[in-house]
């Protein structure tokens, strides 16, 4: 028996990265024995950031369940879903925006947190600020009831519990008040010590090759002052080392050096960061290669029928429920024989 339902999904924005590995794939590949799991392919959510570079989405869907069926997402066990192809989103997002003024939507740390780093100023869509509203139309439609997230998408979840909770106190109850499920894996920094991020190049991606990999591990942001190889360094303040910490956890490093070993010579001064740097890059090199054996075998006619059949079963689920949304708010009228 199954413990409930989960929606959760990226935004197809390109190759996936060491930090949806460690942050989310993981997780989804081991929730999909214990949820009835809903994967959506986020692709309307591009647009708040890329309306005007449409014409990449196509092929990042692509790549993006590629990497989802290398990591381990089975389509006979879960639905992958292609939201732009489940028009309920939409229909949705538009009764609940109805519901969150647009002053509750402008405290969203998010929402701030992308206008700064995006340099977007006053040149932020309406799209952008509403993010959260079809984020929480995303869930509900399909009445999920759990959605594994990291912490820094926690606001949007309190967002769309209100909205749920606002929703069935005005029309009845129709909709759960989901439950955030944090991912076991912190923020996985990228290379310039932010979060790893796609929109921020600053990402190590999963079918990189390995000269790419070493290349994007070598310029990852250490300890500013360990000039020299025997200066003593302080790992907690070093990227790379948080990046092979947040490895580590889900795969444990056996090769020559361990979390503990390496955090001693560098505290010790015994061993310096680009020769660090590069057993680091051995250690994912030689995990990715799975991965990518398995990714390069999946040719894209086979992702658009695994698209298909799991949108076809999941628009079954949001039909069923835009059903009793429009019956809560008397909208029953509207449905006229044409």
């Amino acid at each position: 028996m199954k413990k409930g339902r989960i929606l959760t999904g990226h935004r197809p924005t390109g190759r996936r990265h060491m930090g949806h590995w460690l942050g989310t794939l993981e997780n989804w590949r081991r929730l999909q024995d214990d949820y009835d799991c809903f994967f959506l392919i986020a692709d309307l959510h591009v647009l708040t950031t890329s309306f005007d570079k449409t014409q990449a989405i196509k092929e990042n869907i692509v790549e993006t369940v590629r990497d989802w069926l290398a990591a381990g997402l089975d389509p006979l066990r879960s639905k992958m879903v292609l939201q732009s192809a489940v028009p309920e989103h939409a229909e949705l997002q538009l009764l609940f925006s109805m519901l969150v003024t647009v002053e509750r939507l402008e405290r969203n740390p998010t929402y701030k947190e992308q206008k700064k780093e995006l340099h977007l100023g006053k040149n932020a869509s309406l799209g952008l600020l509403s993010y959260p509203v079809l984020q929480a139309a995303d869930i509900l439609v399909y009445r999920a009831d759990t959605v594994p997230v990291g912490e820094d998408q926690l606001p949007h979840i309190e967002l769309t519990r209100e909205i749920a909770r606002r929703f069935n106190n005005l029309y009845g109850g129709t909709f759960p008040e989901a439950q955030a499920l944090l991912s076991p894996t912190a923020r996985v920094p990228g290379t310039d010590g932010r979060m790893m991020h796609t929109s921020y190049n600053n990402s190590i991606p999963l079918s990189a090759s390995e000269d790419e990999v070493r290349q994007k591990v070598l310029s990852m942001v250490t300890d500013p002052l360990k000039a020299r190889a025997k200066d003593p360094g302080r790992p907690e303040v070093c990227s790379a080392f948080a990046l092979l910490k947040a490895f580590d956890a889900l795969f444990p490093v056996t090769d020559n050096f361990t979390v503990e070993s390496v955090e001693e010579d560098c505290r010790g001064g015994c061993i310096g960061c680009v020769a660090d740097k590069n057993r680091f890059a051995d250690a994912y090199i030689k995990a990715l290669l799975p991965f990518r054996t398995i990714r390069e075998k999946v040719p894209p006619e086979v992702i658009w029928e695994i698209l298909a059949s799991g949108t076809h079963k999941a628009r079954e689920v949001a039909r069923e429920t835009m059903g009793l949304v429009r019956e809560r708010m008397s909208f029953t009228h509207a449905q006229l024989p044409i």
